[in-house]
């Protein structure tokens, strides 16, 4: 299908032709010439002997009276342009369905994850006010089977939504709290030996289903680092020996963008293993009435009687099936389009990238596009997926200058531009 740019390009084109054929065949008073006959600029006396009058035909062609076609106005061409992109959608949608692409999963089981998503949504909604974008982050999260960075400054329920997430789900849950001294051994466990039972493994709290990595840019990069194997491959080594996480397996962290005392960049290559970095904003002004009302400063956590619904084996099945999403190859195409495009630097502010995301930012479309889909009770992707999810999968894999930094040029800037550019084929 051709990109909506395109299409408008070949509307204003139309649009030329057809004032310049206006310009050329226009008639001054068209209804008087009827009656007389056309002005001759010069006369030649005939060569014969007789005169005879000019015979006039009764009606002159019909193709001097041309009138203009109708012109629309700019807003007019722009409105088609927004229709011809929604029925692109539709004929898209309706080609998925007619030819069997769609239907790869249960209705049945589309419409109960639906039910369950939302009686979740619910469920945190008891201890967090607003923050819907954030929570549905969350869950699409979890149904990659990924992990999830959120940022924000303190005091904005950073920590409260993914406890909350994790109470819901019926998942066992260990925090850390990041500290500039901690060790890894804090995090994955550690080897000890006591002279009654000898040489022991005593494991880390990252042995949880969901792990809550409170401030973790507090710690030093070797602390950080101690995440990656376990953020990645789902498993930690403690001495000699390797021992897998619990399935599933679901990092949640905070970060705190203000601070630069006691803090860490996080390493790249941490951070590209976050599925998702969230950036949470302050709550509405009538949100915030309510937040005065429940207020868990002076309310402990476990007063509002959170319930688990779901669990860990429903939440298997889940993942499971985001994976039978039908994704079409123009999807595909459209995923490398934008990807791509951070490496290619052939747009505006493309001077401002120092590295463009790297293939695990493909994936990760990929797959956070087929969840988005599920969680909106369909079993295909369309377009629209891809660009909900896009900010939150590039955002941190773009890697600024410092230029950028001085001109006050944000990863969202860059990436809003790149999906104006980008079209569907």
């Amino acid at each position: 299908m051709a990109s909506i740019d395109s299409e408008e390009k070949k509307l204003k084109k139309k649009l030329e032709e057809l004032e310049k054929e206006y310009n050329e065949n226009l008639f001054e008073e068209p209804e008087k010439s009827l009656s007389e006959p056309p002005e001759v600029s010069s006369y030649e006396e005939p060569e014969i002997s007789s005169y005879e009058e000019p015979v006039i035909p009764k009606k002159l062609p019909a193709e001097i009276f041309k009138k203009p076609k109708f012109v629309k106005k700019p807003l007019e061409i722009e409105k088609d342009i927004i229709k011809q992109g929604n029925n692109k959608r539709f004929q898209m949608k309706a080609s998925l369905e007619n030819n069997g692409l769609s239907g790869k999963i249960n209705p049945a089981e589309i419409k109960n994850i639906a039910e369950k998503i939302n009686i979740l949504r619910k469920e945190i909604s008891k201890i967090l006010v607003g923050q819907e974008e954030i929570v549905d982050g969350l869950i699409r999260g979890l149904l990659c089977n990924s992990h999830v960075l959120v940022e924000g400054v303190p005091g904005i329920a950073k920590t409260l939504a993914i406890r909350a997430l994790a109470a819901a789900s019926g998942c066992s849950v260990k925090r850390i709290q990041f500290t500039v001294d901690m060790l890894p051994t804090d995090i994955i466990g550690v080897t000890t030996y006591t002279p009654e039972k000898g040489f022991e493994i005593i494991k880390g709290p990252i042995f949880a289903n969901f792990l809550i990595a409170d401030e973790i840019n507090r710690a030093p990069p070797k602390t950080q680092s101690a995440l990656i194997e376990g953020m990645q491959e789902k498993q930690v080594t403690i001495g000699r020996e390797s021992f897998s996480l619990p399935n599933p397996f679901f990092v949640m962290a905070t970060e705190n963008p203000i601070e630069n005392a006691g803090v860490y960049p996080l390493p790249e290559a941490q951070i590209d293993r976050f599925l998702f970095k969230l950036i949470m904003g302050y709550p509405e002004s009538e949100e915030e009435k309510k937040i005065m009302d429940t207020n868990m400063t002076i309310k402990r956590f476990e007063e509002f009687d959170l319930k688990p619904v779901i669990n860990p084996k429903e939440i298997l099945k889940m993942q499971d099936l985001v994976k039978k999403v039908y994704l079409d190859d123009t999807i595909k195409n459209y995923i490398l389009t934008i990807v791509r495009k951070t490496r290619s630097k052939d747009f505006e502010n493309a001077q401002y990238i120092s590295y463009g995301c790297s293939p695990r930012a493909s994936i990760g479309l990929f797959i956070a596009s087929k969840a988005n889909a599920l969680m909106d009770g369909r079993d295909y992707v369309l377009p629209e997926d891809v660009r909900k999810i896009a900010f939150e999968v590039l955002r941190h894999r773009l890697i600024l200058s410092y230029k950028a930094s001085i001109q006050k040029i944000s990863p969202d800037l860059i990436v809003k531009e790149i999906l104006d550019s980008v079209g569907i084929e």
